[in-house]
C-alpha cells in the first residue's frame, strides 16, 4: 500500500525533543498527539501532517486516532472554556436558560469559539454537584445556583482577567 504524500510546512521542535526521548517508537501515536496538543492546545492540521512524516505513517491514520479519541481537539478552544451543565438536576432548575443567556452573551453557539479566542461554550452532563444547581465551570472554577441574570457578571469576571493578562 503506498503511503500518502504529506506537504509539511512547519517543523515542531517541541515534538522532534519528545519523539527522541521516546525508547519505543512504535506505539506513538498517541503520545505524540497528547504532547501536540499539551503543546499547543489542539491539533491543527499542520500538527496532525508534521505527526504522520515524523511517524512515518499516513496522515489519514493520525486524523482517524485524532477524530476517535474525544480528548483531542480538532479545533482550537479558548482561553476560558464555559461549561454549562445539562444533567437532570441542572436542567430541571433552568441550565438550559443558562446556556441560552450565555449564547446571547458572547453572540455563539454551543461548541463554538469567540471571534477573540476568549471564550468556548459548551455543555456537560453532570459535574456531581447536584445541590448547587444549576451549575456552570469555567475551567476548573464551580459557580453554583447561576441564573440568567449571573451570567453577564461571569463572563466580566474573566473579561477583567483577560485585560490584565492574567489569563
Amino acid at each position: 500500500m503506498a503511503q500518502e504524500s504529506v506537504e509539511v510546512r512547519e517543523s515542531y521542535p517541541e515534538l522532534d525533543a519528545f519523539y527522541d526521548s521516546l525508547s519505543d517508537k512504535n506505539g506513538a501515536l498517541i503520545p505524540m498527539l497528547h504532547r501536540a496538543q499539551g503543546e499547543y492546545g489542539y491539533l491543527s492540521q499542520d500538527v496532525q501532517l508534521y505527526v504522520a512524516h515524523k511517524l512515518g505513517v499516513p496522515a489519514s491514520k493520525v486524523y482517524g486516532v485524532a477524530t476517535f479519541y474525544s480528548l483531542f481537539n480538532l479545533e482550537r478552544k479558548g482561553q476560558y472554556k464555559i461549561n454549562v451543565c445539562l444533567g437532570t438536576a441542572c436542567y430541571v432548575r433552568g441550565s438550559e436558560a443558562v446556556l441560552e443567556a450565555f449564547e446571547k452573551e458572547l453572540n455563539i453557539k454551543r461548541s463554538e469559539t469567540t471571534s477573540d479566542g476568549l471564550f468556548t461554550l459548551a455543555s456537560i452532563r453532570c459535574v456531581g454537584a447536584c445541590g448547587l444547581a444549576p451549575v456552570v465551570m469555567v475551567g476548573e472554577k464551580v459557580y453554583g445556583r447561576v441564573t440568567p441574570d449571573d451570567v453577564k457578571g461571569i463572563v466580566d469576571e474573566y473579561l477583567g482577567k483577560a485585560g490584565e493578562g492574567n489569563g
